[in-house]
């Protein structure tokens, strides 16, 4: 009995300290200093449970926050830290790296700035991912890297995978920000912004910088370059675009995963897209 007594204090002992040991570790006011934007720049980093005992590398997954948020968002109301415990734990997400980039301090946005004075685009590819991938144990094949994103983020997603394809297995833009719809209704915003812009300024930009339009204007051999993930609420102000993204993709003839869930541009949304984000790259960090 004495055995016995003393096999389950211990067990219940033991429980909340493997139940410690199993979580990963989220640290959200770290920097990086950018020549291109000529300025410290702030990020967030999940790293997976197992990240300091391993000695292995890991698969990245970049991830995007929306407008008004910063590199905390995904942190603090997207609650990355326990839904990717839960979901390795579970075996439906393998164990990865999560970095989440700021792009709301100077100026909001993931793109170069029409004028080219603000080039955040540059950064993330020629500092923030050589940065990454020299300061953390990640792999650095296509194969182990992938890119999600809500709104401004989603539309960050799309710019960056569409960009550059060769670099990620797969992106998953959430109720994303797609771009102008039209090269008027581009013109028409870039010119309110920017008085005096060349026409053909205005054009090179919207043709860069519309989901729609990249998708129209896509080579045969990226079709399938890239896993697509697209989920928006039906409830969502920026269901059109998602919409006329897919009508785009399907005439194409472009692989995608599309969903649209009970829901709108909110975090109880996105919380609950985030677990099926998280397993739809996994699947490409799996294969062989």
């Amino acid at each position: 009995m004495r055995r016995t007594s003393f096999g389950l204090l211990l067990a219940a002992f033991m429980a909340p300290v493997l139940c410690f040991a199993q979580s990963g570790k989220v640290f959200d006011a770290l920097t990086l200093p950018s020549k291109v934007l000529k300025s410290e720049r702030k990020y967030a980093v999940y790293l997976p449970p197992d990240y300091e005992s391993s000695g292995r590398s890991y698969p990245v997954l970049y991830l995007l926050h929306g407008a008004g948020d910063d590199q905390t968002g995904w942190v603090q109301f997207g609650e990355v830290l326990n839904i990717t415990d839960k979901a390795i734990a579970a075996g439906t997400a393998t164990p990865m790296v999560i970095v989440m980039p700021d792009a709301n301090t100077g100026r909001r946005g993931y793109f170069n700035d029409i004028k080219g004075d603000w080039n955040y685009e540059d950064f993330f590819f020629k500092e923030l991912m050589p940065f990454i991938e020299k300061k953390y144990r990640v792999k650095t094949d296509k194969r182990s890297r992938a890119i999600a994103g809500l709104s401004m983020g989603g539309g960050g997603t799309l710019m960056y995978a569409m960009h550059h394809p060769e670099l990620f297995s797969s992106a998953c833009p959430l109720s994303a920000s797609v771009g102008p719809l039209s090269q008027d209704d581009a013109k028409k915003a870039y010119l309110k912004s920017n008085p005096g812009l060349a026409d053909s300024t205005t054009t090179g930009y919207f043709n860069r910088h519309s989901a729609i339009a990249l998708v129209n204007n896509m080579p045969e051999e990226q079709k399938k370059a890239v896993r697509w993930y697209i989920d928006c609420g039906d409830d969502d102000f920026l269901y059109e675009g998602n919409a006329l993204l897919h009508i785009a993709m399907r005439k194409k003839e472009i692989p995608h995963e599309f969903r649209v869930r009970d829901g709108g541009h909110t975090w109880t949304y996105w919380r609950a897209s985030l677990p099926k984000v998280l397993e739809f790259v996994s699947d490409a960090f799996h294969q062989f």
